[in-house]
């Protein structure tokens, strides 16, 4: 069901939902929290793709705030909002309401959001580009208890990871840093599955490769490099994504290899070789998971400020004197333990 409202305001859409929700034979809210997605009309279209598809393992009322400020000082002047409500359908399993803000009210997108948010729910808000500075201090950002960004889609991701670390929050995260979950989950796996008696293997450096200016590359180096306190070498390969991860022990190399972006080749140590379905994920089952927990990531907080001094420094390490820390080729800069990072 579709209902469409021009020149309306947040309590006629409320109003709207209501009579979705009783024409459709469901009266009861039943959606576990609201999604916020801020974009404009070149991307809202893929952007809610995603979330519906999410919203089948989250019930979610998903809002999408489209600003159209305009371009002439006429349409700037003017402050309309227009909305469209669906239910059912493509809408996934809760309910969506496109928002669309003309003129001055783009400017006051909080305002008309705050009413439609579902009461005593959690609230998350996603940016797929063009995030703000702080998202904390946005004021959007201010309504939610999780605000969801994406490094990959800026101009310059590394020097974005960079300033994400300088205004983090709790609740702040990346998909940038979602995309590396099934890496860190192997590699912890191939750290810890040791045969019984045996110690975890030390690990005495890793390197990362990936392709160019990609977000992941650089916060799954700054992992390593926090809970290993290692220096890591950080590598650009053809793609697509991370394509491989080795890390030295005094057993020899454990490598985790994917050269497809599908299928990843695990090899320990002592153990027979193994394959590994790594492939790369939808944004839809990024979203999925992080709408999982809505807690402060910590783990995505202690790497994005890890080593924040080097992010963007060359691949290469260079081998230091016994006794003194490694360091970068090109900027000097110490990349191992965890005082270099601080």
């Amino acid at each position: 069901m579709n209902i469409d409202l021009t020149h309306t305001t947040s309590g006629q859409v409320n109003a709207a939902l209501v009579k979705a929700r009783r024409a459709a034979g469901f009266p009861a809210v039943g959606m576990v929290l609201t999604l916020v997605i801020v974009t404009d009309e070149g991307n809202h279209y893929d952007a809610l793709k995603a979330a519906s598809d999410a919203s089948r393992e989250h019930p979610s009322r998903i809002l999408v705030v489209i600003r159209r400020p305009g371009r002439s000082p006429r349409d700037r002047a003017q402050a309309r909002l227009d909305a469209e409500v669906r239910l059912g359908g493509e809408s996934g399993t809760g309910e969506t309401v496109l928002l669309r803000l003309h003129g001055e009210l783009a400017g006051h997108a909080s305002s008309v959001v705050l009413p439609l948010l579902l009461p005593d729910a959690p609230v998350v808000v996603w940016w797929p580009e063009d995030a703000p500075s702080s998202p904390a201090a946005d004021l959007l950002g201010t309504l939610a208890q999780r605000r969801i960004t994406d490094s990959a889609a800026a101009e310059d991701p590394v020097a974005t990871l960079a300033h994400r670390a300088q205004t983090y929050a709790p609740g702040d995260t990346d998909l940038a840093w979602t995309r590396i979950t099934p890496w860190r989950s192997v590699l912890a796996a191939a750290l810890d599955q040791q045969p019984l008696g045996r110690q975890r293997p030390r690990v005495t450096a890793a390197v990362v490769e990936g392709e160019e200016y990609n977000p992941s590359t650089e916060l799954l180096a700054l992992w390593l490099a926090d809970r290993l306190g290692v220096p890591v070498e950080r590598k650009v390969s053809e793609g697509p994504g991370i394509t491989a991860v080795r890390l030295a022990t005094p057993d020899g190399e454990i490598c985790l290899d994917r050269p497809d972006g599908r299928l990843a080749a695990l090899a320990v140590p002592g153990q027979p070789d193994r394959h590994v379905a790594l492939h790369r994920r939808s944004t839809a089952e990024l979203i999925a998971e992080e709408l999982r927990r809505l807690d402060p990531d910590e783990a995505y907080h202690h790497a994005l400020c890890h080593g924040l001094e080097n992010l963007g420094a060359p691949a290469a390490v260079q081998a230091a004197p016994s006794g003194e820390p490694a360091r970068s080729k090109r900027s000097g800069k110490s990349t191992t333990g965890k005082a270099a990072a601080r």
